[in-house]
């Protein structure tokens, strides 16, 4: 496995970002996944996701989210980081983050290193960013891990055209029962969407070493999530 930073222009030419890069060891081309980040930015936590990806076979790519309000934001999960990387989210522009996704994504289609397969896996605020992006880019597949305010969401759902899978922690604070309930429900007509539903694990259980991580449910997603990235 190879790592380095790649500079990505923005689509609307007010600038450009960095991303993290991950490869496999050997000759491509592979399949490619953007890793879109929690509240937290690029983090090691972030880079070891990315990394792992690249083990098994993809070419990953983690852009900054938060470049246009705070280029390299890297933050851990002190109160003092927490209370800085909520800031961040209210300020945060979806939009154009769903563009800068379309961007990353074009940005690999057209590397010599990528097949032109390209899927999404986004983790909290990169959950919402990820059915976001099974919404308006043309990703071959998204993950969402525990993504915030889906429900507020679901009037765009008709507009998934590729498979999309989410990953819901049933102790998850941030997105209570009603909110699930109303995901799942709000899905069901959609034949590319999957909800897999994760009982007495909380947010974030996908984080190694974090506080809510819970090791068998983490596993049985990642599984889950690879299957549907090998299957584009």
């Amino acid at each position: 496995m190879s790592t380095n930073t790649r500079v990505i222009a923005a689509a609307d030419g007010s600038g450009q970002f960095a991303a993290y890069v991950a490869k496999p060891e050997g000759q491509g081309p592979w399949p490619a996944v953007v890793v879109v980040q929690e509240i937290f930015g690029v983090n090691a936590n972030i880079r070891a996701v990315a990394e792992q990806y690249a083990r098994d076979g993809f070419v990953a790519v983690a852009l900054d989210l938060f470049w246009r309000l705070e280029p390299g934001v890297e933050l851990g999960y002190t109160e003092a980081d927490r209370a800085k990387a909520y800031g961040l989210m209210q300020r945060f522009d979806v939009d154009a983050g769903i563009a800068d996704i379309q961007s990353s994504i074009d940005a690999l289609r057209a590397d010599a290193d990528c097949d032109g397969r390209v899927g999404v896996v986004g983790f909290c605020l990169g959950g919402k960013m990820a059915y976001l992006s099974a919404c308006h880019t043309n990703a071959d597949a998204s993950v969402g891990y525990y993504g915030v305010g889906l429900d507020a969401l679901l009037d765009r759902a008709a507009r998934i055209s590729k498979p999309l899978v989410l990953h819901i922690a049933e102790q998850d604070m941030l997105c209570p029962p009603e909110a699930q309930a109303a995901i799942v429900a709000g899905l069901q007509s959609q034949p590319l969407a999957t909800s897999h539903l994760y009982p007495d694990v909380g947010h974030a259980f996908a984080r190694v070493n974090g506080d809510h991580w819970a090791p068998e449910a983490a596993a049985l997603a990642n599984a889950r999530t690879l299957a549907v990235l090998q299957a584009m």
